[in-house]
């Protein structure tokens, strides 16, 4: 369900006019069926995606799930809720795929996830402060056929990292966590340490944890755009250590700005929504932000 003004939107986007926008998306998404709501966002997105020309990076709006979101459910439960929020990108977390398990069982649930219509592009986030971790995850990325690991890694670890990352193609996107976060709190603390190493070395900027720091999402954003791969989206009571993870929109991060900022800077990967909060009734909450995000977007498209 799409809204159609009947003027163009002004440069500034007022609060009212994004709820609006949103309450329509989020009914949408929600009140339709899963598979219908999702095969039409994914024809969306393949439309997007093969009209790009190979020498130029056009921002498309590419949704996702961090699996995190669902992490009291299992894996036929995340697919399910995934799909009725028409999130066509889904990044797995151990809860719904272990670390460990052996490679039959990382292929057949692999294989279940994408035989669903979602796109496996990613894990993590996985921790990798050891060799033994680092190659466990590259194992596993590579058994399931992934695309790229969302990391935690330490800095003594980059170097190992970054050999597998030559070894295997696999890309690594180092996540910030922030407050309490002893080794990349932050997007440019990780930024400074894989400027110099393998180009598909980057980041999952966590824009909740970035503004919780006290960083400048904005600032960071720019700083780190040339090894920006991942981004995991969602809102903030207060930009202190002591804010809590909210839906879209009803927070301070001035989300308006970071997805105009994601068109400028033409970003081409996942923003994937990482809903921490409602972790035993989370769908109504994400769904809100995939609508509140969803209406930004379209409304920033006709500026």
């Amino acid at each position: 369900m799409r809204f159609t003004p009947e003027q163009p939107e002004p440069v500034s986007i007022s609060r009212r006019r994004l709820l609006q926008l949103s309450s329509l998306a989020v009914a949408g998404a929600c009140a339709a069926q899963g598979a219908n709501a999702f095969t039409a966002e994914a024809s969306i997105v393949g439309a997007v995606d093969s009209a790009a020309d190979a020498s130029v990076r056009r921002p498309g709006l590419k949704l996702g799930l961090a699996s995190y979101s669902f992490r009291k459910f299992d894996l036929d439960q995340t697919i399910a809720m995934t799909k009725r929020a028409a999130l066509p990108y889904i990044c797995l977390k151990s809860f719904h795929l272990p670390l460990d398990a052996d490679d039959e069982r990382i292929r057949a649930a692999a294989a279940k996830v994408r035989q669903s219509g979602l796109n496996l592009y990613a894990c993590g986030v996985v921790t990798m402060h050891t060799e033994a971790q680092v190659q466990q995850a590259f194992h596993y990325a590579k058994t399931a056929a992934m695309e790229m690991i969302v990391a935690a890694p330490s800095a003594e670890m980059l170097s190992v990292i970054d050999k597998y990352v030559q070894q295997t193609g696999i890309r690594i996107a180092i996540h910030n966590h922030g407050p309490g976060d002893k080794h990349f709190p932050t997007p440019e603390s990780a930024y400074e340490k894989i400027k110099g190493l393998d180009s598909r070395m980057g980041l999952c900027i966590d824009v909740g944890h970035t503004v919780r720091i006290g960083g400048d999402l904005l600032a960071a954003t720019k700083q780190c755009a040339d090894r920006l791969f991942d981004i995991h989206i969602k809102d903030v009571t207060e930009a202190t250590p002591k804010g809590r993870e909210i839906e879209a929109g009803r927070g301070v991060i001035d989300l308006v700005a970071l997805l105009r900022l994601l068109r400028e800077i033409q970003y081409a990967g996942v923003i994937a929504f990482e809903h921490e909060s409602d972790p035993n009734d989370p769908l109504p909450g994400l769904c809100e932000s995939v609508g509140y995000v969803r209406g930004v977007w379209d409304t920033l498209k006709r500026q």
